[in-house]
């Protein structure tokens, strides 16, 4: 088993009250099922608004993209067997029946030494 993370980007949400709360019962569908398989770590949606902090000399601009459809819009990171088996899971994904994309990538475990809070 490996985790990977799902980033979700751009689609075209409902307007409308009574297809977002079809859209917004699709979500949650799906994240129960993967939850209730043992698939689900965490996972949020993101602010649309942020900062973007950039290079040795750490200039702060707004963020992070000027084109709406990069914009990250959320995340899930994902428990599977293998990068076919997350693909597969990422097919059930809710906004791209909105047009939107899902982005699979696998991650790389690093070790990080622990921080000592006593020191």
């Amino acid at each position: 088993m490996a985790d990977f993370i799902y980033l979700y980007r751009g689609g075209n949400p409902p307007s409308e009250p009574d297809e977002v709360q079809k859209q917004t019962h699709k979500w949650l569908a799906w994240m129960k099922e993967l939850g209730a398989n043992g698939h689900v770590r965490a996972g949020n949606p993101l602010e649309r608004h942020g900062k973007v902090v950039r290079g040795k000399s750490k200039t702060v601009t707004d963020g992070p993209f000027a084109e709406a459809k990069d914009l990250v819009g959320g995340y899930l990171l994902v428990h599977a067997k293998d990068f076919d088996e997350a693909l597969e899971l990422s097919k059930g994904c809710p906004i791209l029946d909105m047009d939107g994309t899902v982005e699979v990538r696998a991650i790389h475990l690093v070790n990080v030494p622990a921080v000592d809070g006593d020191a």
